[in-house]
């Protein structure tokens, strides 16, 4: 299911092209580096001049129709002197690092959530065969009743009371079909998939999945650094952080190499549009400028603090991504020993019940008690079963929660691209991307922690 997921979920496939358009305004950002402006320009112009116009010749013999046409390149470059465009590109690269992690985040999400909603289907499935067995057992205790009550051992009540906690079981069972179908359509939706049994990739009914009695996670404080969501508030962080410079480097003046090269004729009197391709025809103009926006009544500073502020806000969510990362990972490995431990004391209330439960026949078959113990130990029995069931659900799904606290599942993805092949074809046939689709990012690597670890006790 992981993996089909991978291959198919539509919100992951939307932060992989994510991915792919901050490659792409990363360029852009590197190219402002080189000379912005790089042009080759051309015009044919007919024109006519007015007869009245100041130095405009006397008399109608002079001609005041011509045809002018220019053709040259032109480029201007401004000097990257304060390093504005070198942070505008370190901006463009953090916030390609933060798409790759949020592409991870996702991925960790997609499969934490499959694995959970796998988990919680069979639980309900577990539920449906609890359900289903107390009924058998609540049937039988009806048949006691009846037969007492026809033979005149009982009156009509202990008929009433069996029927009662049956028809009450018995209507739990819609309730967790729905559930389970539900379920199904949430584990569609997250594989990409319309809403449909799933026969084929479920099979049939399985037990809920046990997870290991001891876990060894290594230490968390640093395999927390895995968790995408802390490296895409970090890359984020670091982003806007480059942007202060980008705005700083407005407070001085701006550097900028200026140049054209053409040649220009016109049918003007003499002159003939062939004359074009000419060397006298050539103008050129070559020269350094230099702006600078001295009287900006403050905007350019109050800019810059504007910026340091986000980049404080920045900085301070991600210490707060890393209070609620290291409480989620406490919070997960304390669910997942109670969760045991519970499960422990269940599985002897569930025996015990049971127990109650088949001496309370006998003794109502022999008429040494009422109906009442009967019924009392049939409602503990299955409310017994359905919290062991619970609780045996509860141990995995903790589990998952703890995995997905410490950042894992993004791992799967490494040696892949972040776009289907479907995907790459249609954008390939909208646009010319040469290869930023098949663009991979790898992401560096972790140190492994050293082999102190802690385990969690068996209970």
């Amino acid at each position: 299911l992981v993996e089909l997921g991978y291959q198919q979920n539509l919100p992951l496939q939307a932060a992989g092209v994510r991915v792919v358009q901050a490659r792409a305004q990363l360029a852009v950002a590197i190219g402002q580096e080189y000379p912005q402006q790089q042009q080759a320009v051309g015009e044919i112009l007919r024109a006519r001049e007015s007869a009245r116009a100041p130095f405009a010749p006397i008399g109608d013999a002079a001609a005041l129709e011509y045809t002018s046409a220019s053709v040259g390149v032109q480029a201007a470059w401004e000097l990257d002197l304060w390093g504005k465009f070198r942070r505008f590109v370190e901006s463009a690269d953090a916030d390609l690092a933060s798409s790759v992690a949020n592409y991870d985040d996702v991925l960790v999400s997609l499969t934490a959530n499959l694995a959970t909603a796998y988990i919680q289907l069979r639980t309900l499935q577990q539920q449906l065969a609890v359900a289903h067995d107390n009924v058998d057992v609540q049937e039988e205790g009806l048949k006691i009743a009846n037969a007492r009550f026809h033979g005149g051992a009982t009156d009509e009540r202990d008929v009433q009371q069996a029927t009662t906690i049956l028809a009450a079981t018995q209507a739990t069972i819609p309730q967790l079909e729905g559930q389970i179908e539900q379920t199904k359509n949430a584990i569609a939706t997250l594989l990409g998939l319309p809403p449909g049994p799933l026969d084929d990739l479920l099979g049939k009914k399985a037990g809920i999945p046990v997870a290991p009695s001891q876990v060894a996670l290594g230490i968390p404080a640093d395999l927390l650094r895995r968790r995408p969501d802390l490296r895409q508030a970090e890359a984020q962080a670091v982003a806007q952080s480059a942007l202060i410079g980008f705005q700083k480097a407005d407070l001085y003046p701006s550097f900028s190499l200026i140049g054209s090269f053409g040649f220009t004729s016109s049918s003007w009197q003499q002159f003939n549009l062939s004359d074009i391709t000419q060397m006298r025809s050539r103008t050129f103009g070559f020269g350094p400028s230099v702006t600078w926006d001295f009287l900006n009544y403050g905007r350019i500073e109050n800019t810059v603090r504007a910026q340091d502020a986000a980049f404080q806000t920045a900085l301070t969510l991600y210490q707060n991504s890393v209070l609620v990362a290291q409480q989620e990972v406490e919070n997960g490995l304390i669910g997942f020993r109670k969760s045991q431990e519970q499960a422990r004391y269940l599985s002897e209330a569930v025996r015990a019940a049971q127990r109650s439960l088949d001496l309370a026949f006998a003794q109502y078959r022999n008429g040494v008690t009422d109906f009442t113990t009967v019924l009392v130990a049939e409602q503990q029995l299955l409310a017994q079963q359905d919290q062991l069931t619970l609780t045996a659900g509860a141990i995995p799904t903790n589990l998952v929660a703890t995995y997905r606290a410490l950042g894992g599942g993004w791992q799967i993805r490494e040696g892949h691209g972040f776009l289907p092949p479907q995907t790459v074809a249609a954008m390939s046939q909208r646009t010319d991307w040469g290869k930023l689709l098949d663009y991979e990012i790898a992401v560096p690597p972790v140190p492994m922690p050293r082999p102190t670890e802690f385990r969690l006790p068996v209970p």
